[in-house]
């Protein structure tokens, strides 16, 4: 069995599409192959800034022959339709077959297909695949027709066997297919041919190319971290600017420079973001004071005086950067220093938030307020609460945010301490936002967490009251995200608050109700990463004080752990067999069994020991909801399954006796009742 090579290559390639550009290479060509009939033992594609590769190993030589029958028409059916399925085959009507049928003759056609060689498919897939790549963004050059995200220069395509290497006939816009490549643009440009994928690995390390994005990564953070910790430094980590890094080389050269000495007292938030944004350059952190004193820039060759000249050149344009962050921050600290926070957030008044709810200013005055109630349930101290919502989003109008707008709020905490704000004024400044993602960090800090939680419920019930929600995929404001956010504020602090009534209070136009549905859908989400069920949750829900999200979690808790008993599982069973019984006898009896089990009326001892453990289970589990023990109240449930079974295993619920038959029903009624005080299990699947 051959394998296949192909490699398109090109001008450089943005770093941020080629991950999606290897899987969707991949996909398109093997999906197919196996379509066209050809099959294979594995595949994997790679990448560097110029060029996209895929190998796939063990290809079979050729397709296997298809032998089809289609059923046609009547032979005596309208020449239309005879003329119509002709054409759907490709043969004329003396190659069709007339066979007999119940309703009469039928026209049957016989298509055979010969196997196909690999490179005939192959030539067809890949051609097709290059026209019509799903590139996010694709452009024309010179006079031809074809689109790729830059010029596409050359095409190597070869089929190899214990034989050789076979050169798959193809040609794409004046672009013939090869078995040669280019090394790196600078120090290896001349074009080599190649025999397999190992040759041309090979090839291409020698050519200074590592073709391996995952391999370049890690030589950049290996060697970049080894410098650093030569110096007594520490390198910052940043995953997604390593990836985007890697995707910019093809040899990687790191390069440790130093920052300038006027540099180094600027906040390390905004050396970072500068450096990242700007120049793509990683920071190297002093432990010891925790300042970002160094870089580190990765080169795509190497040169004669080792990376000095390329080190020059990029201080140089660092400087500059950093030149500007520094004008930003002192111009922004002289404004705080004249005018206070307040001061510099004036201008939000004349910022729009959204047309239908005001401006930043409103907006601003709404979390205050909301601060200001939530504070005492939270432990917080009411006036540094306000205090910190009044000047939370000051440092919008700041310079520097201007400039790097994902460093608003930090700057504000540097702004509030520059000002000498209590500490926890400055913490809810740069906390408030968070947090912003499934795994960013959780304010703890009480005021922090009042500003966190006003802010995003005051977003959530503002769009909620102008009925602008999340639709399908679409959630321009972020309501999702927010929602998430005030779910890991309250079940990280433990907090036992009323969504309701916080909803009510930050705006009464909201549907208080609605939008608790939408949290609860959300939370659903987050405890499944738990493994928490939807349907445990679903359970949970119909309790009183479903508000609680904190009260919620608890009871869920409890109850996945109930199910994961053999007692908990099997009791489901008899719950929902008891209430199916009760259903179908209240159908038809119209009324409802719901009171008045007595035990003198019990014939057996499995009635009388059933009796005894509802009351048993009652006793235990009422003050255990009380108290919210709810392990309690859910393991005094479970110990409702051997009475149940034995009940149903030695008892006829519908007895003759119209009395007994009643009684035994009501008892089934304490069983649903005792089970749905605690949750509602007929919303357990299984």
């Amino acid at each position: 069995m051959p394998d296949l090579l192909i490699e398109l290559f090109s001008e450089e390639i943005p770093a941020r599409m080629q991950g999606k550009a290897r899987e969707d290479l991949k996909k398109l060509v093997t999906d197919s192959l196996v379509e066209a009939g050809l099959t294979y033992a594995s595949a994997g594609a790679l990448s560097t800034p110029r060029r996209l590769c895929l190998t796939i190993d063990g290809l079979t030589a050729q397709s296997l022959p298809v032998r089809e029958e289609r059923k046609g028409p009547k032979t005596d059916a309208p020449e239309k339709a005879i003329e119509g399925f002709l054409r759907s085959t490709g043969l004329s009507l003396d190659q069709l077959e007339i066979r007999d049928e119940k309703k009469g003759q039928v026209y049957f056609a016989v298509v055979e297909k010969p196997g196909r060689a690999a490179a005939e498919i192959i030539a067809e897939v890949l051609e097709a695949t290059i026209r019509n790549f799903p590139w996010p963004k694709s452009m024309r050059w010179g006079t031809g027709s074809l689109r790729w995200v830059r010029p596409l220069h050359s095409i190597l395509c070869i089929l190899t066997d214990e034989g050789g290497a076979e050169i798959v006939p193809l040609e794409v816009d004046g672009i013939t297919a090869s078995n040669t490549t280019h090394g790196h643009r600078f120090m290896a440009p001349a074009r080599f041919a190649v025999s397999s994928f190992e040759d041309y690995s090979l090839k291409l390390k020698s050519a200074h190319v590592v073709l391996d994005s995952a391999e370049r990564e890690s030589a950049i953070w290996s060697d970049a971290s080894n410098m650093a910790f030569a110096r007594g430094l520490e390198l910052v980590e940043d995953k997604a600017l390593l990836a985007e890094v890697a995707g910019l080389v093809e040899w990687p050269v790191v390069l440790l420079g130093d920052i300038a000495p006027e540099f180094l007292e600027l906040p390390p938030e905004v050396l970072q973001t500068s450096m990242k944004e700007h120049q793509k350059f990683f920071s190297v952190r002093n432990p010891k004071n925790g300042r970002i004193e160094g870089f580190v820039t990765v080169a795509n060759r190497e040169t004669a005086d080792h990376g000095a000249t390329i080190l020059k050149g990029n201080l140089k344009v660092l400087s500059a950067r950093l030149s500007d962050a520094k004008f930003f921050w002192e111009n922004d600290l002289r404004i705080v220093k004249n005018a206070g926070l307040e001061g510099m957030g004036e201008g939000l008044a004349n910022v729009t938030f959204h047309n239908k709810l005001g401006s930043q200013a409103d907006r601003i005055a709404r979390i205050a307020a909301l601060s200001e109630a939530l504070a005492p349930a939270l432990g917080a101290d009411v006036e540094l609460a306000v205090q910190a919502a009044k000047v939370a989003k000051a440092d919008l109008r700041s310079a520097m945010v201007g400039e790097f707008p994902e460093l608003q709020g930090v700057m504000g905490g540097y702004y509030a301490r520059a000002l000498g704000l209590p500490s926890e004024v400055a913490q809810a400044c740069k906390g408030h936002y968070s947090p912003l993602g499934p795994s960013d960090e959780v304010p703890v800090e009480p005021v922090s967490v009042a500003v966190a939680l006003a802010d995003k419920i005051d977003t959530l019930t503002g769009f909620w009251a102008i009925d602008e929600k999340p639709t399908g995929s679409k959630d321009p404001f972020a309501l999702r995200r927010a929602a998430l956010g005030v779910i890991r504020l309250v079940l990280t602090n433990n907090l036992r608050l009323s969504l309701t009534e916080m909803f009510e209070k930050s705006n009464p136009q909201a549907d208080a109700t609605d939008l608790l549905n939408f949290f609860h859908d959300r939370l659903k989400v987050f405890l499944k990463d738990q493994n928490i069920r939807h349907d445990v949750i679903d359970a949970v829900l119909g309790m009183q004080g479903n508000d609680d999200l904190t009260l919620v979690v608890k009871r869920a808790q409890a109850l996945d752990a109930v199910l994961k008993t053999e007692d908990g599982a099997n009791l489901i069973q008899g719950y929902k067999r008891a209430s199916n019984i009760l259903s179908q006898a209240e159908e038809k009896d119209g009324v409802e069994y719901s009171f008045g089990a007595d035990l003198k009326f019990a014939e057996t001892e499995e009635e009388r020991a059933l009796f005894a453990a509802l009351d048993q289970a009652e006793a235990a589990i009422l003050p255990a909801l009380k108290a919210e023990d709810f392990a309690a109240a859910m393991s005094a449930m479970a110990g409702l399954r051997a009475p149940t079974d034995a009940f149903f295993t030695a008892v006829q619920v519908n007895a003759e006796s119209e009395i007994v038959r009643r009684n035994r029903l009501n008892l089934l009624s304490k069983i649903r009742q005792i089970c749905l005080s605690v949750a509602d299990l007929a919303q357990i699947e299984g």
